[in-house]
């Protein structure tokens, strides 16, 4: 067996790659990779919620230094940003990305090549920003990549709203899962994001990304090499539902790394909501991080209100 101390992927010995491929790839058509299986042909169609079709959608790549600390380091992450996205976040702070889908097409072997890169770049990891609808062509490239060399640490970087029958595909593939729990009320989360039964399918998907990485383990120099952190962004008038949203985490294990995210302000459609219109405010966000003491959770990081 490896060392399994070293910061070097699961994937690299532990999991056949071409078969993970295989099977996500079949998930395709009819498509079933994301919650709301809209049940197209990916191979030929790209009407799907996500609006995307087989081909993965690159919007940029590049070392990224605005993660959390475990994340960007001081060589930064080496992030992927994937055009679309299956949400539909009235106050999406990347819209031109996620909802606009800006950026351009390319061939399997392209993305795995945007990894190579990253790793010559000398990026502690690979981060793929809104990854969910990109699964299988996702785990294609990293065949390919691992082939050219690859070795470091991969990042799911993802909305939360993740089908988990997809993540388990997914298992010893993915080092350190980076989801975001954005609400703890349905009505809420169907409002402002388009999600159906938001909170049962975003808890089942945490749950599956623990079961996966476990709470959050950082190498001898800081960085993540496995484990789960969780972002929830505050949002005004207590829409995002930020105690319940809580509690669960805590439930779940207080080893969990919490980032609770200041950085609201109204993108996107929320310009046209009263109740989106204004930025989180100081006092909220103070509650917000007073409950993270009440329920436990000191594994993480809060910003400036």
């Amino acid at each position: 067996m490896p060392d399994t101390t070293t910061t070097y992927p699961s994937y690299l010995y532990a999991v056949d790659l071409h078969e993970r491929a295989r099977l996500l790839r079949a998930r395709l058509a009819p498509c079933t990779v994301c919650p709301f299986r809209c049940s197209i042909d990916r191979f030929s169609e790209s009407s799907g919620r996500c609006g995307m079709g087989y081909r993965p959608k690159v919007a940029s790549w590049s070392l990224h230094f605005g993660e959390e600390p475990p994340i960007s380091g001081e060589r930064g992450s080496g992030t992927i940003f994937l055009s679309g996205c299956p949400m539909e976040c009235v106050f999406c702070q990347n819209y031109p990305i996620s909802q606009l889908c800006h950026g351009r097409e390319i061939e399997i072997d392209g993305l795995a090549s945007c990894m190579v890169e990253l790793q010559q770049k000398e990026a502690h990891n690979i981060n793929l920003v809104t990854p969910t609808h990109f699964v299988p062509q996702i785990v294609e490239a990293l065949e390919r990549a691992v082939q050219r060399g690859l070795s470091i640490p991969i990042v799911y970087n993802s909305s939360g709203y993740d089908d988990v029958e997809t993540l388990k595909l997914l298992d010893g593939i993915v080092d350190v899962y980076l989801p975001d729990m954005k609400y703890g009320d349905d009505e809420m989360a169907r409002r402002y994001s388009g999600a159906i039964r938001y909170v049962e399918t975003n808890r089942a998907a945490i749950r599956e990304m623990y079961r996966q990485v476990g709470g959050l383990e950082l190498a001898g120099d800081g960085i993540a090499r496995r484990g789960l952190i969780i972002r929830h962004l505050v949002l005004p008038g207590g829409i995002s539902g930020t105690a319940r949203v809580l509690e669960f985490i805590a439930g779940l294990s207080t080893s969990i790394g919490v980032s609770l995210m200041s950085q609201y302000f109204p993108a996107h459609r929320a310009v046209e909501l009263p109740e989106l219109r204004s930025k989180t405010t100081r006092k909220e966000y103070e509650e917000a991080v007073n409950l993270l003491d009440r329920f436990g959770l000191e594994n993480g990081w809060v910003q400036s209100p």
